[in-house]
């Protein structure tokens, strides 16, 4: 189904007859509003072979005053990281979270952020898996740590004094709900609304109704209005369900797409950024 997922019966096929030895599947599965929901689902049932990463402890560095909720983690120590749990540069790695949510897209694009291709979603993650019946362990594999190499695309990640200065002639995408784009309610951070001149693409809407992803040519027309020329900046509350949007827009054919990381919750920490709560959608 396109060239960033695959389906539970080809993981199912790979793990079973070994098809391929340097493959590594990854967890992700985790709650906003409870840090210890998904290393618990984790122990309690999990793909057999995958290991688990945490959103805040191993996908997010440590959040500051600045910088947001979820700031990019230490490159360096990431790296050491993803070769600890056996990636290196020439792994398979298949990456789920719970359904298709927005904390395997995040792990997604920072191993592509950090130059590994070989990079795909279970379509449909740890749901579909279980749904289709096939089997659940609470194994804990053994680690068998490797070296990976990175080479880091710096160019699609931008800071807040890039977005001040482009806003006027980039794209700036504000991934977070409409109510939440709108300011009509806020569940995380002390102020509603927008950054000024962002516009509203709810990353959910990449998924179709029964919650599979969007072909290329849905992803094409959904994103239709949006200028394959001119540099799209991907934000939301803290640069996690922003990768989502990302990885739907790379896969529609646009190619200049980049991350705010600090995303809104960054916009908001310094008190003289403004925000906007009406609508302004180019949709």
């Amino acid at each position: 189904m396109g060239s960033y997922f695959v389906s539970p019966g080809w993981l199912k096929n790979h793990i079973e007859k070994n098809v391929d030895a340097n493959l590594v599947v990854v967890d992700t599965r985790f709650q906003l509003n409870d840090e210890n929901a998904g290393r618990k689902a984790y122990i309690d049932g999990h793909i057999p072979s995958a290991i688990y990463l945490d959103l805040e402890k191993d996908l997010s560095g440590k959040a500051q005053k600045h910088g947001g909720n979820h700031p990019l983690p230490d490159i360096d120590t990431f790296v050491a990281k993803i070769g600890n749990i056996g990636i290196d540069n020439n792994t398979t790695v298949v990456i789920y979270d719970q359904a298709n949510d927005m904390f395997a897209a995040r792990l997604w694009w920072l191993l592509h952020y950090v130059g590994h291709e070989d990079v795909y979603l279970l379509d449909g993650g740890f749901d579909t898996w279980v749904k289709e019946g096939n089997p659940v362990t609470t194994d804990i594999p053994e680690l068998v740590p490797k070296t990976f190499h990175p080479n880091v695309s710096s160019d699609e990640v931008v800071h807040i004094e890039d977005v001040k200065e482009k806003r006027d002639n980039t794209t700036l995408i504000d991934s977070r709900s409409k109510d939440r784009y709108l300011g009509k309610t806020e569940p995380l951070y002390k102020k509603a609304g927008h950054i000024p001149g962002a516009i509203n693409y709810f990353w959910r809407d990449v998924l179709k109704p029964d919650g599979s992803w969007k072909t290329e040519t849905e992803l094409k027309e959904h994103f239709n209005q949006l200028d394959r020329e001119e540099e799209i900046i991907v934000s939301c509350g803290s640069g996690v369900s922003a990768c989502a949007n990302i990885l739907a827009l790379k896969l529609a054919g646009y190619e200049n797409v980049k991350l705010y990381p600090g995303s809104y919750s960054d916009w908001i920490s310094y008190d003289e950024n403004e925000v906007e709560t009406e609508e302004r959608n180019d949709e």
